[in-house]
């Protein structure tokens, strides 16, 4: 497993089980832009695994509740790690794979995460856009295995 992310001396960093997607549609990456105010970033959808889900569970719940968007898991493309401090300076290592996925379904009202927008990038763009060096990465092996 790849690890990203800058491990700051005297904090504390808890695992946390993750799973996130790549959605391509006409050519263009299904991100998210997180409203944090002048703070605002670019997430891939998905997120923490919850309880007993397993990773592909956890992909379909987060995009839904994200973007809308259904989605099948497809592929677990790679496996990263990222060190980063949420919105409210606890620090985390996200652990866990990336996956291919395919859009399902669309419905607009599913998304309960009022400061997700679903907005497509072109993959290229996300590549510099993506606040997590994993998403990155991950967004690069995709673009270069589908060359």
């Amino acid at each position: 497993m790849l690890q990203f992310g800058v491990h700051q001396t005297g904090l504390v960093y808890r695992d946390r089980p993750t799973a996130f997607g790549l959605l391509i549609e006409a050519g263009r990456l299904a991100c998210v832009r997180v409203d944090r105010g002048e703070g605002s970033y670019f997430d891939l959808p998905g997120g923490a695994v919850d309880g007993t889900e397993t990773e592909p569970e956890a992909l379909i719940r987060e995009f839904t509740e994200e973007t809308g968007l259904t989605v099948r898991p497809v592929a677990r493309l790679v496996e990263v790690a990222q060190y980063f401090r949420k919105s409210d300076g606890t620090p985390l290592n996200n652990r866990g794979g990336v996956w291919t996925a395919e859009q399902v379904a669309f419905d607009p009202a599913a998304r309960v995460e009022a400061d997700h927008e679903l907005v497509w990038l072109d993959p290229v763009v996300a590549l510099s856009s993506l606040r997590h060096e994993a998403h990155a990465w991950a967004v690069a092996l995709w673009l270069r295995q589908s060359a």
